[in-house]
């Protein structure tokens, strides 16, 4: 599996999360599977976003894109840290 995390402090959640949920579907189309949103304890604009790639070439050309940069700028996000993963291992205990 690989994986995308993303951190970054919005403006507003609420605003952030509408522009969120509109690009599902750009999300799905470039390649993304599933996604966690998670939040700081202790700030709700601080935000982390846990995504699921079919690979992290797509993931990448999605995140760089300019469109997308348009769209972070649009959502009020501020300097985002993105994290390309590849697992190694996964368990249950």
């Amino acid at each position: 599996m690989e994986y995308v995390l993303i951190i970054h402090e919005v403006a507003d959640y609420d605003a952030w999360k509408a522009i969120f949920d509109q690009a599902a579907g750009i999300r799905k189309e470039a390649g993304e599977q599933s996604y966690q949103v998670l939040k700081y304890e202790n700030d709700a604009n601080k935000i982390v976003h846990f995504s699921v790639w079919n690979s992290l070439e797509n993931a990448k050309a999605f995140f760089e894109s300019p469109k997308l940069v348009q769209i972070r700028k649009e959502a009020g996000v501020k300097s985002p840290d993105f994290i390309y993963l590849k697992e190694l291992e996964k368990g249950i205990l």
